[in-house]
Order: structure tokens, then sequence, then C-alpha cells
């Protein structure tokens, strides 16, 4: 596959912006006009030109490189429609965010509000990701709303806040309150979920290992054979291959809540 490859020359001062460095918009640009784009956050605006060494050609691939080396990179496939973009490195806050396809590897931790408002596409971390992933910003009527979002490591605090649609996997541990504000979409924790999850879900799923501390609002509703669980396992298995969690076993725990709220969501555990 061809395409650019955007290798950070040291680290800056400032924050830089990359929700310009996608596949698409780049395809209309010139190799002047790349090199002129402005990606610095504070005073001095950095270009392109200033903070990368810029190699390649127009294709379906960007890659970042050199990313571990201290700057902080924010709004890393901003927007992106198609195509792919490659990170060697960690990325800042906001990755993903209105993503609506396409793919963005992260060979490291991303920062927070990743996938935020994440309509569709897939997200595969590494490394971990920081608090909010999937969740809103000031403004925003909906949190993750599509797509598919998989973190080898663990993640930050309230996971899938206000998540509408869409599917998170997390290798290890979510933080506090994963699926706060839940509207839908599923969560799937396969090292568990930390302190009570779930705080104010009206629906969806969260599937886990087990959760550290459970809220008082939500109700034990006893052991299932649920087809529903097998039908999600067939289906991220055929969607991800090897990315797809293990299988949940036959019967599962099924926990309902939030009853402050409708309490329509759901907890699934390993049943005991």
């Amino acid at each position: 596959m061809s395409g650019y490859t955007f290798r950070l020359k040291a680290p800056s001062a400032e924050r830089l912006d990359l929700s310009a460095l996608t596949p698409d918009n780049l395809a209309k640009l010139g190799n002047h006009e790349i090199s002129s784009l402005k990606v610095g956050m504070g005073r001095t605006a950095l270009a392109v030109g200033e903070a990368f060494d810029v190699s390649g050609s127009a294709g379906d691939t960007v890659t970042i490189d050199n990313a571990a080396s201290g700057a902080i990179l924010d709004f890393v496939g901003a927007g992106l429609t198609a195509g792919t973009i490659r990170v060697n490195g960690n990325v800042g806050a906001y990755a993903g965010r209105k993503m609506t396809g396409g793919k963005i590897e992260i060979n490291g931790n991303a920062g927070n509000f990743l996938a935020s408002c994440l309509s569709g596409g897939l997200i595969h971390v590494k490394g971990n990701a920081g608090n909010n992933l999937g969740g809103i910003l000031a403004g925003d009527r909906f949190g993750m709303i599509g797509g598919i979002v998989v973190v080898e490591g663990n993640v930050g605090a309230r996971t899938g806040d206000k998540m509408r649609r869409g599917t998170v996997i997390v290798r290890g541990k979510t933080g506090e309150a994963a699926g706060s504000r839940m509207i839908g979409g599923t969560i799937w924790a396969e090292g568990g979920f930390g302190p009570v999850p779930g705080l104010m879900m009206r629906r969806g799923t969260l599937i886990g290992s087990g959760v550290e501390r459970l809220l008082p609002t939500f109700v034990d509703c006893g052991n299932h054979d649920l087809v529903i669980v097998r039908v999600l396992n067939r289906y991220l298995k055929k969607t991800l291959g090897d990315l797809a969690p293990k299988p949940m076993p036959l019967f599962v725990q099924r926990i309902a809540g939030d009853m402050s709220t409708i309490g329509k969501g759901e907890i699934l555990l390993p049943a005991t």
C-alpha cells in the first residue's frame, strides 16, 4: 500500500493537531502544500515541514513514525473516512474523533477521549488508553455511535460515557464507571470492570470477567443461557479474527440496571 510517512523530527513544546493528516485529505494536496499545513496548537503554529520529515506519495495509508519521542499528537485520524493511519508510538487526546470509516493502528498508548463520537471503522491500540474512551465532549449529543475499538491494555475512567452504539473490547481492566450514562452498544472487558460500572446507564451491555464493586441500584437476575451472547461471539470472531475476545461460557450471570434510571442495561459475567 502506498502512502505518506511522517517521521517526527524532535519533541515539540506545543501539542500538535494531526487531524489534517488523513489519506483522503492529503490526496488533494501537493508536496509543498502538505509541508505548509499548520499542525502546531500553540502561538508558534508549527507547520508539518518543521515538525516532520515527510516521504512517500499519496495513497491509502498514512504512517506516523517516532511518535514516542515526547511530542503530544492530538486528533490523530479525526474525521477519517477511509484508508489506514498507522502510528508507531503514542498518541494524545481525541484520536479517531468523529471517524466514520477506515482503520487506525496505534502501536503504543492513546490519551483521553479516544474514539469520541466514532461512528464507523476500527481503532486498534496495542497499549493502554486514557479516560472517556468513546465518550462525549461539551456540545455532543452522544459519545460513540458505531464502529469498533480494541485496546490490548487497560483503559481509564468513564469508558463509553453516553455511548449510543458500537463495540469496545478491552483486553485488560476498565477504570471507574465504565458505561456511565450508556444508551446502547457493548463494552467487553476481558480483565474485568473497575468500581461502579454502568453508573446511570439506560441501555446497553457490559460483558466482563468480574466487577470490582457494583452499584446498589443493580439487580442480580440469576444465571442464563443467552443466545445473543453466542451470536455476538460469532459476529466478533468473523469481523475481527484474532482481535476478537475469548468467548464467554455457555451460562452467564445477568445483572440488570441502572434501576435509578429505566434499568434496561445489563452486566454479563461468567456464571458462578
